[in-house]
């Protein structure tokens, strides 16, 4: 199972929209996501039309240990289960403050959950303790930017506190992609960001540019996903590209590259696509049109400067069509890598302990 965290501690930067499309386009092409909400404002959740407020069983419960991790599962989608959060997340960090092993809680609560292709988790716009739960438990970190100067700032402190993690508890940790989001090539600024990014980052960034759709600040009032909503727009094609991508730096292939649907793609990998128990949506879409074909390598490169600026991060975003409760602009970060540190003991605690 490939364990991705998005993380970044400014607000608004696309890692809601990002973990929702993200995860329903690898399903859609066959691959089983598990999808774990560990925001309190509880965006991804809403984003499926699952009120967290509605159920008594959320990540909350489970950082807690008041359930196990299949009785938290909501199936969303076909291949695709969420573990849903609101607003009682906001307590955890105190609550767990005192707690032995306190950064295991969720790797030691998730252990039982391993048919999975993919495990997607929506982090808190911080670097606090729900951060450092989810870094113990993933391999790789995604970090979603913003096509803009300020979003730049924030990412040396990410990366402190990436390794202070890595050093401490999680030496599989590495942070392997950075995803370019609210892009538009018709301004000079997202093209410098980009360029300033790969030289930074370079071989980490994705090719796909998320580019800046009203369509993906439209979703999620529906309830529904960008591929669902409305899978010919240009955030739909860009997410599906985002996917792809992903597949291929885990050395997959998509369904229609190897001639087979995504049915049948998702029974070779040993998954069955489960029934969604989410309520009817206004009017079915094809989650995937059947004919579809890869993006071209030109096709890529043309999408990659025809883009524009409030894509991302607008699942947090109130809508003209209303419904999504808005989300907090930006976030501070929440300590220093000092403070990060004082989250974390050094040195780890023995595996035997954990496993106790």
């Amino acid at each position: 199972m490939h364990r991705i965290a998005l993380v970044n501690q400014k607000g608004g930067v696309g890692k809601t929209t990002t973990a929702v499309n993200l995860s329903a386009c690898l399903a859609a092409l066959g691959r089983r996501v598990l999808l774990i909400d560990l925001d309190p404002q509880a965006n991804t959740s809403i984003s499926f039309g699952v009120r967290a407020d509605e159920r008594q069983r959320t990540s909350y419960n489970l950082l807690r240990g008041d359930c196990t991790a299949a009785e938290s599962l909501v199936t969303v989608r076909p291949n695709l289960d969420l573990i849903p959060a609101n607003i009682d997340l906001a307590g955890a960090e105190v609550e767990l403050a005192g707690t032995i092993g306190r950064e295991f809680a969720l790797r030691d609560s998730l252990r039982a959950l391993t048919n999975y292709d993919y495990a997607i988790i929506d982090c808190p716009p911080s670097l606090g303790l729900l951060n450092v739960n989810a870094l113990s438990f993933v391999t790789e970190v995604y970090i979603p930017l913003q096509c803009e100067y300020f979003a730049l700032h924030g990412v040396s402190m990410l990366f402190k506190t990436v390794g202070v993690v890595k050093s401490r508890v999680n030496p599989a940790l590495d942070i392997q992609g950075v995803i370019p989001c609210m892009y538009d090539a018709r301004t000079g600024l997202s093209r410098e960001v980009v360029t300033e990014i790969e030289k930074h980052f370079p071989g980490r960034v994705f090719k796909t540019r998320i580019r800046t759709n009203v369509r993906l600040a439209e979703a999620p009032s529906h309830g529904k996903s960008i591929i669902e909503y409305a899978p010919d727009s240009n955030g739909a094609q860009d997410y599906r590209a985002l996917a792809l991508e992903v597949m291929a730096r885990h050395g997959e292939r998509a369904p229609e590259e190897i001639g087979e649907t995504p049915e049948e793609a998702a029974a070779s990998s040993g998954a069955v696509a489960s029934p969604a128990v989410a309520p009817p949506l206004h009017q079915p879409h094809p989650v995937v049109p059947t004919g579809t074909p890869a993006p071209a390598p030109e096709a890529a490169a043309a999408a990659a400067v025809s883009v524009s600026p409030a894509a991302c991060g607008t699942v947090t975003a109130t809508t003209a069509t209303g419904g999504t409760p808005a989300a907090a602009e930006s976030s501070s970060a929440q300590g220093d890598d000092w403070q990060v540190a004082s989250l974390i003991p050094n040195p780890s605690r023995p595996e035997s302990a954990h496993e106790a």
